[in-house]
């Protein structure tokens, strides 16, 4: 039997992964595939930085103030009850604590977008090729010097599926948008 409790609770679907992994092209075509809102820290940063323009400050936190943005974005629509798709790195270690909440008042489902460090390297230099406005966003310094290898996903206690994203997905994306609608499910891991 499921309680209003259970029919009320919106899904909160993680899409994870390093930096060049194929998340933000994921996480639009799932959200336009579950029919739920995608937000997406990077985006929220860039919005950050046109709205500043010249007036940021050099040594400004922008990577900070966006994820503080973020996370209440996501906070602020699953309290209100709408499920939503949410795309950034979610490195374990800087990100629990924010996710932690999050687990109380959605039913979290957790995407992780697997790629390896030298595909997901030349993905981001080609991405800095294909669009040179890039720059202002997400300056090429912080692109060479982020560290592509040393990331860590989040450890969550929630069903779980992670995607091959090096040529196309495996699982296919049928399966995946499949993963983010159960509802009730154990977690689950398919490499």
């Amino acid at each position: 039997m499921i309680e209003a409790n259970d029919v009320l609770q919106p899904t909160l679907i993680v899409v994870a992964g390093r930096p060049g992994a194929g998340k933000t092209t994921l996480a639009h075509a799932l959200a336009r595939a579950v029919r739920c809102p995608a937000v997406s820290r990077d985006e929220i940063k860039e919005g950050l930085v046109c709205t500043a323009g010249d007036a940021i400050e050099p040594g400004a936190d922008v990577q900070g103030h966006a994820t503080d943005v973020f996370f209440d974005t996501l906070a602020l629509l699953v309290g209100r009850g709408v499920s939503v798709v949410a795309d950034a790195a979610f490195q374990h270690k800087v990100w629990m604590p924010r996710l932690e909440p999050l687990l109380a008042i959605a039913r979290v489902r957790l995407v992780l977008c697997e790629i390896d460090r030298e595909r997901a390297l030349a993905r981001r230099i080609a991405r800095g090729l294909d669009d040179p406005v890039r720059e202002r966003f997400h300056p090429a310094r912080v692109e060479r010097d982020s560290p592509t290898g040393d990331y860590e996903p989040p450890h969550l206690e929630v069903p779980t599926l992670r995607v091959d994203t090096s040529d196309g997905y495996r699982p296919s994306f049928d399966t995946i948008v499949d993963f983010a609608r159960a509802r009730h499910a154990r977690a689950q891991s398919t490499a």
